[in-house]
């Protein structure tokens, strides 16, 4: 098991830039998304770990940024990390609001899928199933049949899940365990659960 490093052991002999400035990657924690890039030094850091909320350095203005001050979009710092050469800060928030000045949740929007992983915007794509109901559409089939058929998929695709586990096949067994995520994602979606209520849930766990 990994040491638990208190603050003070985390952020020592961090290794910041000639200008004493050190970059902090922001990732928010319920979704994993990046959402932005910013840069601490070292008066930012210590607000942040005194606050519970991220104040970075502006480069423009030069001077110390409290994020939301302005915007009311502040982020609650959930973690603080720090990279194997101690260079970079990766700091974990729940971000209230957007992060992004232009309206956007993210400063990564510009991407494929708008920047959302893929289960997310798989998540999102069964709920228009479900809303739409295309005929020609597996998940809208089972949306139409109902809960009780869609948790009855959920089981078998359980079961052949553990059959191509205990068979040692590596292929079978990412072949069923996708069914078995897509049909969970569907009972997620019939019951009005979003992927970011199961993530809630395993970090409130791990925090227990």
């Amino acid at each position: 098991m990994d040491k638990i490093m208190n603050i003070d052991d985390l952020i020592k002999d961090l290794k910041y830039d000639e200008k004493g400035l050190i970059p902090v990657i922001v990732q928010d924690y319920k979704t994993g998304k990046v959402l932005m890039l910013a840069y601490m030094n070292e008066e930012a850091l210590k607000r942040t770990i005194e606050t519970g909320e991220a104040w970075y350095f502006s480069r423009s203005r030069n001077a110390l940024w409290h994020k939301g001050e302005t915007s009311g979009h502040f982020q609650k710092v959930i973690d603080i990390a720090v990279d194997c050469d101690k260079d970079t800060i990766l700091l974990l928030v729940e971000q209230i609001g957007v992060a992004c000045h232009t309206g956007n949740f993210s400063c990564f929007y510009r991407a494929k899928n708008s920047g959302d992983s893929f289960l997310f915007y798989l998540e999102k794509f069964l709920r228009d199933r479900k809303e739409k109901l295309p005929g020609e559409s597996y998940s809208a089939k089972l949306f139409k049949e109902g809960k009780d058929r869609i948790l009855q998929k959920l089981g078998e695709e359980t079961v052949e899940t553990i059959i191509a586990g205990m068979k040692n096949n590596r292929n079978d067994f990412i072949y069923e365990s996708s069914d078995l995520l897509f049909h969970l994602l569907l009972v997620l979606v019939e019951e009005n659960i979003g992927l970011k209520d199961i993530i809630e849930e395993l970090i409130r766990r791990h925090r227990a």
